[in-house]
């Protein structure tokens, strides 16, 4: 096995996990490591619920709307030239 790199900076905390079943580089030890919380989610008040889900609409009526701005000024643009 590889002797791994020490950095002065790393403290050992995963940010992406890249140990994918079927990857030459698979190691089923690492099956056991888990975050804190077991890798479930916490349960959200329905406050919190609301607020996430409003965010997600208006997150998605701002994407609409600019591609409904988009087609509008197109169709515009073209009914002036073809006149």
């Amino acid at each position: 096995m590889k002797k791994r790199k020490e950095y002065d900076d790393d403290d050992g905390r995963t940010i992406a996990n890249m140990n994918i079943d079927g990857m030459p580089w698979y190691d089923r030890r690492t099956e056991a490591l888990k975050d804190e919380n077991g890798g479930e989610l916490p349960e959200l008040t329905r406050k919190e619920k609301f607020g996430f889900y409003t965010g997600v609409l208006k997150a998605a009526m701002l994407v609409v709307l600019a591609f409904a701005g988009v087609y509008f000024l197109l169709i515009f643009i073209l009914t002036k030239i073809w006149t």
